[in-house]
Parts: structure tokens; C-alpha cells; sequence
């Protein structure tokens, strides 16, 4: 018998100010059985990194071979942005930057020189508009720790220095951006 995934409760402020997105978010994440709390958590907070219309969770999340961890669709279907979370492969990045306005990855628990060195040399379409964002491993260890099935969270960006409130716990990190090319 499989498992099934176990469905997570965020009510998000969020404010960031770097692009002057100011919103309150109630959002139900699903973590699949084979998915980290860190994992998680990271695509909780690319989603509102990235936050626009149309943002959503992929259907099939982490277990997807089709699609991100998250995406943002316009009103005729058409991908806007698409968000991967981790180290995926160059021909998935090379395939998402030509489907997509916008691409962009998150690393968790990455050295982001690794994620990077994995991609050098790769055949990626428009690689030089792909940034790639790292947090800080201490930082999502600590916050992934306060997660409960249901959660309250600040999150707030100023000159992309990120502070998150979540169930009490206040954290901050820079989000570092990297190119790959």
C-alpha cells in the first residue's frame, strides 16, 4: 500500500519589498511521503519568493517528471514562470526555460558551487536569464524544525534579505542569487 501524502496548512503575510508584492496567502501544501520537511519548505518559500498571478503548486510535486515544484500559468494556460526547487538536470532547466517567460531555482541543503558545477558546459536555453537562489542550510533546518500540520507565517524581503516568523520562531537569510552563466 502506498502512502499518501500529508497536507499542510500555511497562513502567509507576506510582504516583499524588493518587488512590491504585499499579500495575505492561505495556502494547503501537500509533502509527499519521499519529500523532506526541508524540501518542503523551501518550495513553500520559492512560491512566495516568486509570487505572482496564477502561482501554484505543480499537481504532482515532488514525484512530477513533468512539471516543477512550482508554476505560474496565464489566463490562457500558457506557463509564466517556471520554479524548480533543488538540483534538477540540465535538459529539465533547458526544457523549462523554453516553455517558460521566466525560470527560475531555489537549492536547499545544497552547496550552490556544486548545483552550479552540474550545469557548466550543459546545453540550457537562455541559461544567462536563469538565476538560481540559495538559503542559508542553517536557516531552513531551524524553520523547517518549527513546521506543525498547521502554520503561521511572516515572511517578509527587503534588498533580498529574507525574515520569516513561522509559529514564533523569527529567522532571517540572505537569498543569495547565482547565475550559471
Amino acid at each position: 500500500m502506498a502512502l499518501s501524502a500529508t497536507l499542510y496548512s500555511f497562513s502567509v503575510n507576506l510582504a516583499d519589498v524588493d518587488r512590491g508584492v504585499y499579500q495575505e496567502v492561505e495556502l494547503r501544501v501537500a509533502r509527499h511521503p519521499s519529500e523532506t520537511p526541508a524540501f518542503m519548505l523551501t518550495r513553500l518559500l520559492a512560491y512566495c519568493l516568486e509570487y505572482t498571478d496564477g502561482i501554484t503548486f505543480s499537481e504532482g510535486g515532488v514525484s512530477s517528471t513533468d512539471e516543477p515544484a512550482v508554476l505560474a500559468r496565464d489566463l490562457t494556460g500558457r506557463i509564466t514562470a517556471w520554479i524548480e526547487v533543488g538540483a534538477p538536470d540540465a535538459d529539465r532547466l533547458h526544457r523549462a526555460s523554453k516553455l517558460a517567460d521566466r525560470t527560475a531555482l531555489y537549492t536547499h541543503h545544497r552547496d550552490p558551487a556544486k548545483v552550479l558545477a552540474q550545469l557548466v558546459g550543459k546545453k540550457i536555453h537562455r541559461a544567462e536569464d536563469i538565476p538560481v537562489y540559495s538559503l542559508d542550510r542553517t536557516f531552513i533546518d531551524a524553520a523547517a524544525a518549527t513546521l506543525d500540520r498547521r502554520n503561521t507565517a511572516t515572511l517578509s524581503v527587503t534588498e533580498r534579505l529574507l525574515y520569516l516568523e513561522l509559529n514564533g520562531t523569527t529567522l532571517t537569510t540572505p537569498v543569495e542569487e547565482h547565475r550559471l552563466v
